[in-house]
């Protein structure tokens, strides 16, 4: 019997892996909350998200897209999370511990819960009751976009329990998408929200004028803060060579279809916090998550100086020019 999968979120990513289950399990087996009920309509109508990856095509009945959350996790053994971490206490606020009971929850978010502070996996155990065995992590190197143009790709499902991190990924592995599994969820849930923030400054020193051969050594030092970090904050043994740290690191800092890239970019040129984020009309969680990290830092005290720059120049509004030049002073 075929497990039963509900998304939740309506993004690039959610789209995306939609994608990948439709061409593992049957339609019949895949449910899908939305926020906004316009979208439902024009998917419902045309097969096609309207605002994300709308070449995929959506193959699912439509009685399995909706906008009533708790209806779409009754349905479902794995409940997948796409929406911001900025934004999934007010997606959730409906549900209750009960209706995630004795599911697994599956987070594909790369982000940092405001104010509690916490990573999705730590915010889901503690609110929800939900045994950490039964949270998953998805995480790259790995963007939507070339998923949805089928170009070969990887992921790491992680899970302190590796069988089930190995059960889910077979949902996912298709022709065009490899998975690898691994028991390390703080690790690669921490990491996968640190690479944000350096692609953010990678954009910060692309839009100042900075060239190549300066950004291989930001990026060489931003694994290292990687490394310091996740080994304070759970100390096991991980190879942080591995994809799911740096290889998720180098797509996100990199790649064309990087949003936090291309947000620290415009921050770069000059654009204010306010005016990227509404001329992007996207998420860049890469913003959210440094404000996070500087507070969850202060019980850690881990050295990293290309964070640091990144929080003094998006919520203490200091120059980026002067800040990255200081930060040159203070990288090898």
């Amino acid at each position: 019997m075929e497990p039963k999968v509900a998304m939740i979120g309506g993004g690039s990513w959610a789209t995306a892996i939609v994608k990948m289950l439709s061409d593992n399990l049957s339609e019949k087996e895949i449910y899908w909350w939305m926020r906004s009920d316009d979208s439902i309509n024009h998917i419902k109508k045309y097969r096609h998200n309207p605002n994300y990856l709308s070449s995929v095509e959506i193959k699912l009945p439509e009685t399995h897209i909706s906008s009533d959350i708790k209806s779409i996790i009754k349905a479902a053994d794995y409940v997948v999370l796409n929406v911001p971490a900025a934004f999934l206490k007010e997606t959730l606020k409906e549900v209750t511990p009960e209706d995630l009971k004795g599911k697994k929850i599956v987070s594909a978010i790369k982000g940092i819960v405001p104010d509690e502070n916490q990573i999705i996996g730590e915010f889901i155990h503690e609110k929800y009751n939900i045994p950490l065995k039964d949270i998953l992590v998805i995480s790259g190197p790995c963007h939507a976009e070339e998923v949805a143009l089928e170009k070969l790709s990887y992921l790491t499902i992680a899970c302190i329990d590796v069988e089930a991190a190995l059960d889910f990924s077979r949902l996912l592995n298709t022709r065009y998408l490899k998975t690898n599994s691994s028991d390390d969820i703080f690790g690669t849930e921490y990491a996968a929200v640190l690479k944000n923030i350096y692609a953010v400054a990678s954009g910060i020193c692309h839009g100042i004028g900075y060239g190549d051969n300066f950004q291989a050594v930001l990026i060489s030092n931003a694994v290292r803060e990687i490394s310091r970090f996740v080994d304070a904050v759970h100390p096991i043994n991980r190879d942080i060579n591995e994809s799911a740290y740096l290889g998720d690191l180098l797509v996100t800092a990199y790649s064309q279809f990087s949003r936090n890239r291309t947000f620290g970019n415009m921050i770069g040129k000059g654009y204010t916090v306010k005016s990227a984020q509404l001329e992007m009309n996207m998420i860049a969680e890469g913003y959210y998550a440094v404000n996070c990290m500087h507070h969850i830092n202060k019980k850690y005290k881990v050295e990293m100086p290309i964070s640091r720059a990144v929080y003094a120049i998006l919520y203490e509004k200091h120059s980026p020019h002067i800040e990255m030049r200081l930060l040159t002073e203070q990288l090898n």
